[in-house]
Protein backbone atom coordinates (compact mmCIF):
# COMPACT_ATOMS: atom_id res chain seq x y z
CA UNK A 1 0.00 0.00 0.00
CA UNK A 2 1.36 3.39 -1.00
CA UNK A 3 0.81 6.35 1.31
CA UNK A 4 1.96 9.92 0.70
CA UNK A 5 2.41 12.37 3.57
CA UNK A 6 2.23 16.06 2.77
CA UNK A 7 2.44 18.88 5.26
CA UNK A 8 2.35 22.63 5.79
CA UNK A 9 0.84 23.60 2.46
CA UNK A 10 -0.35 26.98 3.87
CA UNK A 11 -3.16 27.47 1.37
CA UNK A 12 -5.47 30.46 1.14
CA UNK A 13 -7.70 32.06 -1.43
CA UNK A 14 -7.10 35.53 0.01
CA UNK A 15 -3.36 35.23 0.58
CA UNK A 16 -2.02 33.28 -2.37
CA UNK A 17 1.68 33.69 -1.56
CA UNK A 18 2.42 29.95 -1.69
CA UNK A 19 -0.41 28.78 -3.92
CA UNK A 20 1.91 28.33 -6.90
CA UNK A 21 3.36 25.26 -5.16
CA UNK A 22 0.03 23.44 -5.02
CA UNK A 23 -0.15 22.54 -8.73
CA UNK A 24 3.26 20.80 -8.86
CA UNK A 25 2.50 18.99 -5.60
CA UNK A 26 -0.90 17.83 -6.85
CA UNK A 27 0.66 16.73 -10.14
CA UNK A 28 3.34 14.74 -8.34
CA UNK A 29 0.71 13.05 -6.16
CA UNK A 30 -1.32 12.13 -9.25
CA UNK A 31 1.75 10.59 -10.86
CA UNK A 32 2.62 8.59 -7.72
CA UNK A 33 -0.92 7.13 -7.55
CA UNK A 34 -1.09 6.67 -3.76
CA UNK A 35 -3.78 4.64 -2.05
CA UNK A 36 -3.99 7.29 0.68
CA UNK A 37 -2.76 10.88 1.17
CA UNK A 38 -2.18 12.05 4.75
CA UNK A 39 -1.84 15.77 5.45
CA UNK A 40 -0.13 16.51 8.76
CA UNK A 41 -1.46 19.99 9.26
CA UNK A 42 -1.11 23.68 8.58
CA UNK A 43 -3.18 23.00 5.53
CA UNK A 44 -4.11 26.69 5.59
CA UNK A 45 -2.46 30.04 6.11
CA UNK A 46 -5.02 31.06 8.74
CA UNK A 47 -7.94 28.69 9.00
CA UNK A 48 -8.01 29.42 12.72
CA UNK A 49 -8.99 33.00 11.93
CA UNK A 50 -10.61 32.76 8.49
CA UNK A 51 -13.02 29.92 7.77
CA UNK A 52 -12.74 30.53 4.02
CA UNK A 53 -9.13 29.28 4.21
CA UNK A 54 -10.47 25.95 5.51
CA UNK A 55 -13.19 25.75 2.87
CA UNK A 56 -10.78 26.62 0.07
CA UNK A 57 -8.05 24.21 1.19
CA UNK A 58 -10.53 21.36 1.70
CA UNK A 59 -11.73 21.88 -1.86
CA UNK A 60 -8.18 21.60 -3.16
CA UNK A 61 -7.67 18.40 -1.16
CA UNK A 62 -10.84 16.90 -2.63
CA UNK A 63 -9.59 17.91 -6.07
CA UNK A 64 -6.64 15.52 -5.70
CA UNK A 65 -8.99 12.69 -6.63
CA UNK A 66 -7.35 10.38 -4.08
CA UNK A 67 -8.58 9.17 -0.72
CA UNK A 68 -7.15 11.40 2.00
CA UNK A 69 -7.02 12.09 5.73
CA UNK A 70 -5.77 15.15 7.62
CA UNK A 71 -4.87 16.30 11.12
CA UNK A 72 -4.94 19.98 12.03
CA UNK A 73 -2.01 22.33 12.51
CA UNK A 74 -1.74 25.40 14.69
CA UNK A 75 -2.63 27.68 11.78
CA UNK A 76 -5.78 25.62 11.15
CA UNK A 77 -7.32 25.48 14.65
CA UNK A 78 -5.16 27.62 16.95
CA UNK A 79 -3.05 26.26 19.76
CA UNK A 80 -3.40 25.48 23.46
CA UNK A 81 -1.79 28.23 25.54
CA UNK A 82 -1.59 30.76 22.71
CA UNK A 83 -3.37 33.92 23.93
CA UNK A 84 -3.85 35.46 20.49
CA UNK A 85 -5.38 32.36 18.88
CA UNK A 86 -6.20 29.57 21.34
CA UNK A 87 -7.73 26.31 20.17
CA UNK A 88 -11.45 26.46 20.94
CA UNK A 89 -14.54 24.32 20.46
CA UNK A 90 -15.65 26.68 17.70
CA UNK A 91 -12.36 26.34 15.81
CA UNK A 92 -12.40 22.56 16.17
CA UNK A 93 -15.99 22.48 14.91
CA UNK A 94 -14.98 24.48 11.82
CA UNK A 95 -12.14 22.05 11.12
CA UNK A 96 -14.45 19.06 11.44
CA UNK A 97 -17.02 20.69 9.19
CA UNK A 98 -14.54 20.99 6.34
CA UNK A 99 -12.00 18.22 6.97
CA UNK A 100 -13.77 15.62 9.08
CA UNK A 101 -12.47 14.23 12.38
CA UNK A 102 -9.27 15.60 13.86
CA UNK A 103 -8.47 12.08 15.13
CA UNK A 104 -8.89 8.88 13.13
CA UNK A 105 -7.71 5.30 12.57
CA UNK A 106 -6.83 3.64 9.26
CA UNK A 107 -6.23 -0.13 9.32
CA UNK A 108 -4.20 -1.60 6.48
CA UNK A 109 -4.93 -5.14 5.31
CA UNK A 110 -2.64 -8.14 5.83
CA UNK A 111 -1.24 -7.89 2.29
CA UNK A 112 0.22 -4.50 3.25
CA UNK A 113 1.61 -5.57 6.59
CA UNK A 114 -1.51 -5.09 8.70
CA UNK A 115 -0.48 -1.67 10.03
CA UNK A 116 -2.71 0.58 12.12
CA UNK A 117 -2.29 4.26 11.18
CA UNK A 118 -3.48 6.68 13.87
CA UNK A 119 -3.88 10.41 13.31
CA UNK A 120 -4.56 12.75 16.20
CA UNK A 121 -4.69 16.43 17.17
CA UNK A 122 -1.46 17.84 18.63
CA UNK A 123 -2.91 21.32 19.17
CA UNK A 124 -5.18 20.40 22.08
CA UNK A 125 -2.31 18.77 23.99
CA UNK A 126 -1.67 20.58 27.25
CA UNK A 127 -4.99 22.43 27.13
CA UNK A 128 -6.54 20.57 30.06
CA UNK A 129 -9.78 20.55 28.10
CA UNK A 130 -12.49 17.95 27.76
CA UNK A 131 -11.32 17.46 24.17
CA UNK A 132 -7.81 16.58 25.35
CA UNK A 133 -9.11 14.08 27.93
CA UNK A 134 -11.41 12.45 25.39
CA UNK A 135 -8.62 12.21 22.82
CA UNK A 136 -6.23 10.59 25.30
CA UNK A 137 -8.84 7.96 26.25
CA UNK A 138 -9.57 7.40 22.55
CA UNK A 139 -5.86 7.01 21.78
CA UNK A 140 -5.39 4.51 24.60
CA UNK A 141 -8.29 2.47 23.24
CA UNK A 142 -7.03 2.66 19.64
CA UNK A 143 -3.66 1.32 20.77
CA UNK A 144 -5.13 -1.38 22.99
CA UNK A 145 -7.36 -2.56 20.14
CA UNK A 146 -4.48 -2.71 17.64
CA UNK A 147 -4.21 -6.42 18.53
CA UNK A 148 -0.58 -6.84 17.58
CA UNK A 149 -0.65 -4.65 14.47
CA UNK A 150 2.41 -2.44 13.93
CA UNK A 151 1.37 1.15 14.68
CA UNK A 152 2.20 4.52 13.11
CA UNK A 153 1.20 7.91 14.51
CA UNK A 154 0.56 11.02 12.42
CA UNK A 155 0.35 14.44 14.11
CA UNK A 156 1.32 18.02 13.34
CA UNK A 157 3.97 18.83 15.93
CA UNK A 158 6.95 16.59 16.62
CA UNK A 159 7.09 15.10 20.11
CA UNK A 160 10.60 16.51 20.62
CA UNK A 161 13.48 18.06 18.68
CA UNK A 162 16.58 16.24 19.96
CA UNK A 163 15.78 13.84 22.79
CA UNK A 164 12.56 12.59 24.44
CA UNK A 165 13.50 14.03 27.84
CA UNK A 166 14.43 17.51 26.65
CA UNK A 167 13.07 20.70 28.20
CA UNK A 168 10.25 22.83 26.79
CA UNK A 169 11.11 24.01 23.26
CA UNK A 170 8.28 26.54 23.18
CA UNK A 171 6.51 26.82 19.84
CA UNK A 172 8.45 24.03 18.14
CA UNK A 173 7.34 20.74 19.73
CA UNK A 174 4.88 19.11 22.13
CA UNK A 175 5.18 20.39 25.71
CA UNK A 176 6.99 18.14 28.24
CA UNK A 177 3.92 17.13 30.29
CA UNK A 178 1.69 15.89 27.43
CA UNK A 179 4.82 14.56 25.71
CA UNK A 180 5.55 12.34 28.72
CA UNK A 181 2.03 10.89 28.59
CA UNK A 182 2.35 10.17 24.88
CA UNK A 183 5.79 8.62 25.28
CA UNK A 184 4.42 6.32 27.97
CA UNK A 185 1.79 5.08 25.53
CA UNK A 186 4.33 4.85 22.72
CA UNK A 187 6.66 2.64 24.77
CA UNK A 188 3.91 0.47 26.19
CA UNK A 189 2.46 -0.25 22.76
CA UNK A 190 5.73 -0.19 20.81
CA UNK A 191 4.70 2.43 18.30
CA UNK A 192 6.97 1.93 15.29
CA UNK A 193 6.64 5.28 13.49
CA UNK A 194 5.85 8.85 14.53
CA UNK A 195 5.34 11.14 11.52
CA UNK A 196 4.90 14.90 11.90
CA UNK A 197 5.29 18.24 10.13
CA UNK A 198 5.30 21.82 11.52
CA UNK A 199 9.04 22.52 11.40
CA UNK A 200 9.40 23.03 7.64
CA UNK A 201 12.42 20.71 7.83
CA UNK A 202 13.06 17.13 6.70
CA UNK A 203 14.47 14.68 9.24
CA UNK A 204 14.45 10.89 9.60
CA UNK A 205 15.91 9.28 12.73
CA UNK A 206 15.41 6.53 15.32
CA UNK A 207 15.19 6.75 19.11
CA UNK A 208 14.76 3.66 21.28
CA UNK A 209 13.46 1.60 18.39
CA UNK A 210 10.87 4.11 17.16
CA UNK A 211 11.36 5.86 13.84
CA UNK A 212 10.61 9.59 13.79
CA UNK A 213 10.03 11.30 10.47
CA UNK A 214 9.56 15.03 9.96
CA UNK A 215 7.88 15.76 6.65
CA UNK A 216 9.13 18.82 4.79
CA UNK A 217 6.66 21.54 3.91
CA UNK A 218 5.54 22.14 0.34
CA UNK A 219 4.97 25.89 0.86
CA UNK A 220 8.08 27.65 2.18
CA UNK A 221 11.26 27.33 4.19
CA UNK A 222 12.12 29.39 7.27
CA UNK A 223 15.35 31.35 7.43
CA UNK A 224 17.02 33.05 10.38
CA UNK A 225 13.68 33.35 12.22
CA UNK A 226 14.01 29.67 13.14
CA UNK A 227 16.41 28.63 15.93
CA UNK A 228 19.04 25.99 15.33
CA UNK A 229 17.62 22.45 15.35
CA UNK A 230 18.19 19.17 13.51
CA UNK A 231 16.89 18.53 10.02
CA UNK A 232 17.32 19.83 6.50
CA UNK A 233 15.67 22.96 5.14
CA UNK A 234 14.01 21.72 1.97
CA UNK A 235 10.61 21.29 0.37
CA UNK A 236 8.97 18.02 -0.61
CA UNK A 237 6.80 15.19 0.67
CA UNK A 238 7.17 11.68 2.09
CA UNK A 239 6.45 8.47 0.20
CA UNK A 240 5.65 5.35 2.23
CA UNK A 241 5.29 1.77 1.02
CA UNK A 242 3.63 -0.66 3.42
CA UNK A 243 3.88 -4.37 2.59
CA UNK A 244 4.47 -7.74 4.21
CA UNK A 245 8.22 -7.06 4.27
CA UNK A 246 7.70 -4.01 6.46
CA UNK A 247 7.78 -0.26 5.85
CA UNK A 248 9.94 1.81 3.53
CA UNK A 249 9.84 5.60 3.66
CA UNK A 250 11.52 8.16 1.47
CA UNK A 251 11.63 11.95 1.82
CA UNK A 252 10.96 12.83 -1.79
CA UNK A 253 11.78 15.74 -4.05
CA UNK A 254 8.80 17.30 -5.79
CA UNK A 255 9.79 18.97 -9.02
CA UNK A 256 8.53 22.50 -9.52
CA UNK A 257 8.23 23.58 -5.87
CA UNK A 258 9.56 27.10 -5.35
CA UNK A 259 11.53 27.62 -2.12
CA UNK A 260 9.69 30.68 -0.85
CA UNK A 261 11.29 32.20 2.25
CA UNK A 262 8.85 33.04 5.03
CA UNK A 263 11.13 35.70 6.50
CA UNK A 264 10.58 37.87 3.42
CA UNK A 265 6.76 37.87 3.56
CA UNK A 266 5.82 37.19 7.16
CA UNK A 267 4.68 40.78 7.72
CA UNK A 268 2.13 40.31 4.92
CA UNK A 269 1.08 36.79 5.91
CA UNK A 270 0.93 37.19 9.69
CA UNK A 271 0.99 40.94 10.43
CA UNK A 272 1.46 41.95 14.05
CA UNK A 273 -1.54 43.72 15.63
CA UNK A 274 -1.17 47.50 15.63
CA UNK A 275 -1.16 48.70 19.27
CA UNK A 276 -3.93 51.13 20.11
CA UNK A 277 -3.09 54.32 21.94
CA UNK A 278 -4.44 54.73 25.47
CA UNK A 279 -6.84 57.52 26.33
Amino acid sequence: MRVIQISDTHLSRGKAHFLDNWAPLAGWIAGARPDLVIHTGDVTIDGAGTEDDLAYAAGLMRGLGRRWRAVPGNHDVGEAGRPSQPVTDERLARWRRHFGPDRWVEDIGPAAGGWRLIGFDALILGSGSREESEQHAWLEAALAEAAGRPVAWFLHKPLFLEEPGEADTGYWSVKPEPRARLLSLLRRHRVALVASGHLHKAHDFVRAGTRYLWAPASSFIVGDMQPAMPGEKRLGAVLYEFDTAGLTAQIAEVAGLKPHLLDEVIAEIYPRPVPTSAG
